[in-house]
């Protein structure tokens, strides 16, 4: 099945980090689809996870838990998210930009489900720029000036806010899949 010619949802979830004595949890989620090989920016969802509000967050956590901390404390249980997210990741092929925490919290969220099948923009990436000095999603979308694409889509996002690193990360797809040799690549 070729990429180009299917519905993906790409995936981003936002994490507390790891801190001794606590499990890694995701604090916010975010998709958006990827139609025939186009970012589709009127199908976004986003939400973030309840966290117990006395939870540390790692110092080295990315994003801007620090700020929501409150909303964050008062926002959907996992298993609410899962009810609301659910239609978005089963029966589609997914991405992600380095699939291992995606799929780590997807099973967490709903271990009786099968996901995927992945695609991992970071692997392509590695393949198709395999000189580039960095492979991280943000480098990528700077060094590839990706950012107004991303902009359209997301306008107020900022990297490590789940919405708008899924945005980035199927921004990076649809530009891929525009260079010459990759219009066929398949799931």
């Amino acid at each position: 099945m070729f990429i180009r010619e299917t519905t993906l949802t790409v995936l981003d979830f936002e994490t507390t980090g790891s801190v001794p004595g606590f499990d890694t949890e995701p604090w916010q989620v975010g998709a958006v689809r990827l139609v025939n090989g186009r970012v589709d920016e009127n199908h976004t969802f986003e939400s973030l996870v309840r966290v117990d509000i006395n939870r540390p967050f790692s110092a080295y956590a990315p994003g801007k838990h620090h700020k929501l901390r409150e909303q964050i404390a008062a926002a959907d249980e996992v298993s609410k998210v899962w009810k609301k997210l659910e239609g978005w990741v089963s029966g589609n092929p997914l991405v992600a930009h380095n699939i291992a925490t995606e799929k780590k919290f997807l099973r967490q969220m709903a271990p009786m489900h099968r996901f995927g099948p992945w695609i991992d923009t970071l692997a392509l990436a590695r393949q198709a720029w395999p000189k580039a000095p960095s492979h991280k999603l943000e480098d990528l979308i700077a060094g590839l000036n990706l950012e107004p694409r991303i902009r359209e889509i997301c306008p107020t996002g900022e990297a490590h806010d789940a919405l708008y690193d899924a945005v980035a990360c199927a921004a990076l797809l649809e530009y891929l899949l525009d260079q010459p040799g990759c219009e066929n690549l398949e799931i």
